[in-house]
């Protein structure tokens, strides 16, 4: 009896074993193609300070400030673009909050816009730690500016550049609110894609047998080969979102995005906590809620920020309007 119980262990052993390569083979060749997000190409913009920031690997990231007419100003946001994006982009988003009294910092990634180039490194919408110290940078830049150091400090991103926002708040106490656009996790994200396309490679009886832990194993496999290829490392933001809980988090998705669904923002703010609040933006596809919305959407950035930038210097006697846009 035992020697029949093993030697059916060791068959289901090597069926998994063979399964897991198959799938690995299959999904990584997915994982590694990068979506056609067509994204805007944005002229430069008169308002701007172009700036060059120096990293530690010694490469150098070209950005632009766009400083508010009074000051001191109520507050300084950081922008970290999409992937394709560049600095050039900020003010489509968020001239808004220069109008309103901020100052807004935007820049390009490596290998991205204007930045220098790191050979051998081709980013991709999955972020990795490249861009986490690049993002580190950044804010190491800003507080070393005496027109900015010592004003309230926020931060933005726009898809790919929401984990490198999300980092950057988790491990910068000073960094008071998070505003994100289709915001996303490459653990949510991939799991998501998986669920919902594995049925052309396996029989819906069968992935009904498949245990979520399962596919998650088999997902991490996927990662890590790709990681060693592409010799990087991805960011896994769920391990920072934690340290967000008592921060005031801003997601903003829009209803008929085809590339980060929003449920995909519910897990994000399951991770959160009570403190990130959800703008569902109905009829707005990836990345264009202000284009959808652009009355709501200029209203709920300008109020988000500030409700959350508030400076003892500049907005104690400026009560806020009615209706903060924290609220989803």
């Amino acid at each position: 009896m035992l020697p029949a119980l093993l030697i059916a262990v060791g068959v289901l052993i090597a069926l998994d074993l063979v399964g897991r390569i198959y799938f690995v083979r299959k999904v990584l060749k997915i994982f590694e193609t990068k979506p056609p997000f067509n994204v805007p190409i944005y002229p430069p913009h008169a308002q701007a300070q172009t700036v060059e920031i120096p990293t530690s690997r010694g490469l150098t990231l070209r950005g632009s400030v766009y400083l508010a007419t009074e000051r001191p100003s109520r507050g300084v946001v950081v922008f970290y673009p999409e992937l394709d994006g560049t600095h050039w982009s900020a003010m489509s988003y968020a001239d808004c909050l220069v109008q309103a009294g901020f100052d807004l910092v935007a820049f390009d990634f490596r290998n991205q816009g204007e930045s220098d180039y790191q050979p051998g490194y081709e980013p991709l919408h999955w972020p990795t730690l490249y861009e986490i110290e690049d993002a580190r940078s950044v804010l190491r830049y800003v507080r070393a500016r005496d027109d900015l150091q010592d004003v309230p400090l926020g931060v933005m991103g726009v898809s790919r550049g929401s984990q490198a926002a999300l980092a950057m708040a988790a491990e910068n106490s000073d960094i008071r609110a998070v505003c994100c656009e289709g915001a996303y996790s490459t653990t949510l994200l991939v799991m998501y894609f998986t669920r919902r396309w594995a049925f052309l490679y396996v029989p819906a009886w069968a992935l009904r047998m498949v245990p979520r832990w399962h596919f998650e194993q088999t997902l991490w496999l996927v990662r890590g080969v790709s990681e060693r290829r592409r010799r990087c490392t991805y960011v896994v933001i769920e391990r920072w979102l934690s340290k967000l809980r008592n921060r005031p988090v801003l997601l903003i998705a829009g209803a008929r995005d085809n590339y980060v669904h929003p449920e995909i923002s519910d897990g994000l703010q399951d991770c959160i906590g009570s403190s990130a609040k959800i703008w569902l933006v109905p009829g707005a596809k990836h990345n264009r809620a202000r284009e959808t919305e652009p009355v709501e959407y200029e209203r709920r950035l300008t109020e988000f920020f500030a409700a959350n930038l508030k400076s003892a210097a500049r907005d104690a006697a400026e009560p806020i309007a009615s209706g903060s846009a924290s609220e989803s």
